[in-house]
């Protein structure tokens, strides 16, 4: 995982090259890796969506993804660590710490992940390994523990010293066909270069001090077998402490090398096993009520012409085996899978079963979605759920029963920030066209797809203008349709302003029965995202629960649409003082009065748009920094920060993102294309006054 361009799939791609999966090295820019295999990806330099590969290194089974950097792929990298074990990050080690490897770095922590470090590209002028240190520190408040110190810089980086061993580690690239497979390692003597030794010495000390700080069974060791001479600390009592350490969370190993140079990759897949845990290690809670018992989760799924949906499936618990029946607890139904694959980028490779702690990919389930649990049967499944309640009920949601089983927690999926229509060439294509679009939606969840109910048209919610333009181009690659999109549109929210009580009564007769309901009600803003409805006590005892839910479900409704342009409703609680329903009034009636009750109190709380407002990081050189910023100001944008990084200027910025459209463009014409820049969605904000008047104008111009 990494920022944009940090060497994530040149990495990989050693990786499989030096595990002896691969006899080529691919290059990004030449089109030819293993896990960029998408024509996008090829022709365009970049990953677009993850790819898992499996591989063997000195006795131990690799499972890797390699994942986007891009922001709106961010699902592929959320998907990827939700079902595994550990990640390396990499650094462009002339640049540190970047705006979407603090995007990914956060992710990884929510979902526990134990991390290596490792900064590549050391063979560029610019690195700079202390800089790359304290911008962990500083950034991603991370404890970096450096366990190799680079011999050379810039073109004349050679190799690495390894602080536990001692040794030296050097790549002579004399012969061509060598490829940095083989590079020599010897221990570091005195006749060594002083200024080097006395580098790794205090390197050294830097790093028995900082683990023995870190771990207490390292530190009780040192000080009762080696407190006349720390240095004396054998490598594999270090190595096992720093292992404990980045179980534990508390430090993350930092490695050097330049995987374009094929310097430093073979360490880092020793770090890879030395260090990240096994599939035992990870305590996952609700996995252990299914014993031996299959329990799998799906995170992807990708569609072949041939063979149907293929689905990833990471396995906890229990052994998968082709030719079987599985339980899907999420769907309630009984599938049959009909081939197992072990992936490898777009090959597979068939085999009859995979133990616990795999990624296999399947042939046959066309009902499972990404998020969905697996288990051998209905019965096991039971029997999980009977097992975690006479345990106590630990891991049992509220309201499981014990015949539906434990579900894993599945992929969260973030809400889309660009949306605009999409029509087919003619109306013939409309069945192909939504054919396609349900079978990128199931491939992709971050892609959403709705029809506007006023004007019939499709439309299309996605992460950026990026992740829209290659699901456009997908649809006319992969499945012969020219669709025509329209001018892309900011997904806005709406809030209110202050605190608003209203009560309405509504009463039909329809045919001979006669519907009656009256509700009294308070909307107040409040400072989350998230929208609520809540009942006084005394209404909280007497109300009917069909009463109750038809209440909540009228509340809701109008929360997906705001009285002012429509968008959804964030940040508003509402209480309910009373309900009234005369008997024999339906259900719907009573939601129809609570969402007409609603949009009158919304509209007396006064309404409040707010605008997505994007994080934008710019490295551009000194003397087009006044033409960035004078473009900025005109984009609404707040500069936040602006930093010194070697000859380059790092521009941080505030932005909204309805001002960010083809900045790309924009930005290379006023730099020459001497500049790059990143994006992340930082937060949603309240527009001012004026800004929100305009929006208004040009929103009701359209409609």
């Amino acid at each position: 995982m990494a920022h944009i361009d940090a060497g994530k799939t040149t990495t990989t791609e050693r990786m499989l090259y030096y595990s002896g999966y691969t006899r080529a090295l691919g290059d990004v820019d030449d089109g030819d890796t293993v896990t960029d295999f998408m024509a996008q990806e090829r022709e365009r330099g970049i990953t677009i969506q993850s790819a898992a590969v499996t591989f063997d290194w000195k006795s131990h089974r690799i499972n890797l993804i390699d994942t986007p950097g891009h922001v709106d792929f961010t699902l592929e990298v959320e998907r990827a660590l939700r079902v595994l074990d550990g990640a390396v990050a990499v650094f462009d080690s002339s640049a540190g710490v970047e705006a979407q490897t603090l995007t990914v770095w956060r992710q990884a922590e929510k979902h526990h992940i134990p991390c290596v470090c490792f900064l590549n590209k050391m063979d560029k002028p610019t690195a700079d390994l202390n800089f790359s240190l304290e911008s962990i520190r500083l950034k991603l408040k991370a404890t970096p523990v450096l366990l190799q110190i680079p011999i050379g810089s810039g073109k004349n980086f050679t190799g690495v010293v390894d602080l536990l061993t001692n040794q030296k580690l050097t790549w002579n690239l004399t012969s061509t066909q060598d490829n940095g497979r083989t590079f020599e390692a010897k221990s570091l003597g005195q006749s060594e270069d002083p200024e080097l030794l006395e580098a790794a010495d205090e390197a050294r000390t830097a790093l028995i001090e900082q683990v023995a700080d870190l771990d207490d069974e390292f530190a009780e060791l040192l000080l009762t077998d080696f407190s006349d001479n720390f240095e004396a600390v054998p490598a594999k009592k270090l190595q096992e402490a720093v292992r404990r350490v980045t179980l534990a969370r508390k430090g993350v190993p930092v490695l050097c090398g330049s995987s374009l140079k094929n310097k430093g990759v073979q360490p880092l897949l020793d770090a890879i096993t030395a260090y990240l845990p096994a599939p035992n290690e990870r305590h996952h809670d609700l996995v252990r009520w299914y014993k031996d018992d299959l329990c799998a989760l799906a995170f992807k799924v990708l569609h072949d012409k041939q063979r149907g949906p293929l689905v990833f499936l990471r396995i906890y618990s229990g052994t998968l085996k082709a030719q079987t029946a599985v339980h899907n607890i999420n769907r309630n139904n009984t599938e049959r899978m009909s081939r197992l694959l072990v992936p490898f980028a777009d090959q597979q490779v068939e085999i009859p079963s995979m133990s616990a702690g795999n990624i296999a990919l399947t042939v046959g389930l066309k009902q499972t979605v990404t998020g969905d649990t697996i288990v051998s049967s209905k019965a096991s499944a039971a029997a999980a759920a009977r097992r975690a309640q006479s345990d106590g009920g630990m891991g049992m949601k509220r309201g499981d029963q014990a015949d539906i089983g434990i579900v894993l927690s599945g992929v969260e999926v973030p809400d889309p920030v660009f949306f605009c229509t999409i029509e087919p060439p003619t109306m013939a294509k409309q069945a192909d066209l939504e054919n396609a679009l349900n079978c990128l939606q199931r491939e992709d969840p971050s892609l959403k797809v709705r029809v506007d109910p006023d004007s019939g048209q499709t439309i299309l919610c996605g992460m950026g203008e990026l992740h829209i333009d290659i699901i456009h181009d997908r649809i006319r690659r992969e499945y012969g349709i020219e669709t025509h999109l329209g001018p892309l549109q900011v997904a806005y929210r709406e809030t209110i302003l202050q605190e608003a009580s209203t009560a309405d009564t509504l009463d039909r007769t329809i045919g001979d029965r006669r519907h009656a309901a009256s509700v009294d009600l308070t909307v107040r803003p409040v400072d989350f995202a998230s929208c609520e409805v809540a009942f006084t006590e005394e209404l909280q005892v007497q109300i009917q629960p069909e009463t109750k839910e038809a209440v909540e479900n009228g509340v809701q409704s109008s929360y997906l649409q705001g009285p002012l342009l429509g968008y959804p409703v964030w940040g508003v609680s509402c209480l309910i003082h009373s309900v009234s329903v005369e008997p024999g009034t339906s259900p719907a009636m009573v939601s129809a009065c609570v969402s007409r009750c609603m949009l009158k109190a919304l509209r007396l709380a006064g309404g409040q748009v707010l605008e997505p407002v994007m994080s934008l990081e710019v490295t551009v050189g000194e003397e087009h920094l006044s033409s960035v910023l004078g473009d900025l100001a005109q984009r609404r944008g707040t500069v936040r920060e602006i930093q010194s990084r070697h000859d380059n200027k790092v521009l941080l910025a505030t932005v909204p993102l309805a001002e960010m459209m083809g900045y790309s463009t924009v930005l290379r014409t006023v730099t020459s294309g001497n500049a790059t820049f990143s994006l992340e969605l930082d937060a949603y904000e309240a527009m001012n006054p004026h800004d929100q008047s305009a929006l208004l104008k040009r929103m009701s111009g359209l409609m």
